[in-house]
């Protein structure tokens, strides 16, 4: 299972999850609770349950760069082109716009 954590202009606005069964997106209870937040995207409006589904979100599928910039990233890192969620972790967290995605640190 892989996780990575979201923000929105810097605030941890949630988590995202692959595991074997699909990918789940889930708000930040802080973030959920703030009357500012916003949505890190209207195909996900603010909600206390878990998204889930078979694929990854579109939305944080459209973050990943295309053409050229790809395959730059893929060769660099060696990341399989159809490992979309590896391509999230590594190449997502500086992106242009309000959300980042960057792997989610391990608790100690």
């Amino acid at each position: 299972m892989r996780q990575a954590q979201v923000f929105y202009k810097d605030i941890l606005a949630g988590i995202i999850t692959e595991s074997d069964d699909g990918y789940a997106f889930q708000y930040d209870e802080k973030y959920f609770n703030n009357a500012q937040s916003k949505p890190v995207s209207l195909t996900l409006p603010l909600q206390k349950q878990p998204y889930e589904s078979k694929v990854l979100f579109p939305f944080f599928d459209g973050l990943i760069p295309e053409g050229w910039l790809l395959n730059i990233a893929v060769t660099n890192w060696k990341i399989n082109q159809s490992d979309r969620f590896g391509l999230l972790l590594t190449l997502c967290k500086d992106c242009i716009g309000c959300v980042s995605v960057s792997p989610k640190e391990d608790e100690v």
